[in-house]
């Protein structure tokens, strides 16, 4: 009998467990009803206005948690302004939640970094509110969470990104926003 080299195997085990890993999605149940609602939530920012789940009804946005001693947070705050400016007019903005901070530190680093959008001191309940849908809860940050014009979640990022992938999101959800009009 002829013996399959270690290769062979390896690329049919591999192919099998594919194979498996796709049959198996195929036939899975299906989703429930699409994204979930964004929490409820109200908080005042440090320029003193409501945030909330209420007053953005209508609104396409991006809740990042974050902090100034993070380096990652630190290197995609210039990117998030930059898009806020961009693309604020259009009926898009971040919301900056500050985790671990103190008021008087978040208040130097905004007007460090010219941060324009709100940003909000973390409290329990807006923390618990996103927390749920994040498997463990928010441990990391920055944790970022996606919420289209019709007040759903549509995607949740853990870690930095770029000002291309953030732009990305921005427009894709800009776009179904106008597209359901």
């Amino acid at each position: 009998m002829m013996k399959m080299p270690r290769y062979s195997v390896r690329v049919v085990m591999a192919c099998c467990f594919l194979w498996i890993a796709l049959t198996g999605s195929l036939f899975a149940a299906p989703a429930a009803e699409g994204p979930p609602p964004v929490p409820a939530f109200s908080v005042v920012a440090l320029d003193g206005k409501a945030v909330g789940s209420a007053n953005l009804t209508g609104t396409t946005y991006i809740v990042n948690f974050f902090a100034s001693w993070c380096p990652p947070c630190r290197s995609e705050i210039p990117d998030m302004v930059a898009l806020q400016n961009q693309y604020g007019r259009k009926g898009f903005t971040f919301v900056g939640v500050a985790v671990n901070e103190t008021e008087p530190a978040i208040r130097e680093f905004i007007k460090k970094n010219k941060i324009i959008y709100p940003v909000v001191m973390a409290n329990e309940q807006i923390v618990n509110a996103f927390s749920r849908y994040v498997d463990g809860g928010i441990r990391a940050i920055p944790t970022s969470f996606v919420v289209n014009s019709s007040g759903k979640i549509t995607q949740v990022i853990t870690g930095a990104r770029s000002k291309e992938v953030f732009e990305k999101i921005i427009l894709d959800t800009l776009k179904k926003k106008q597209t359901s009009k």
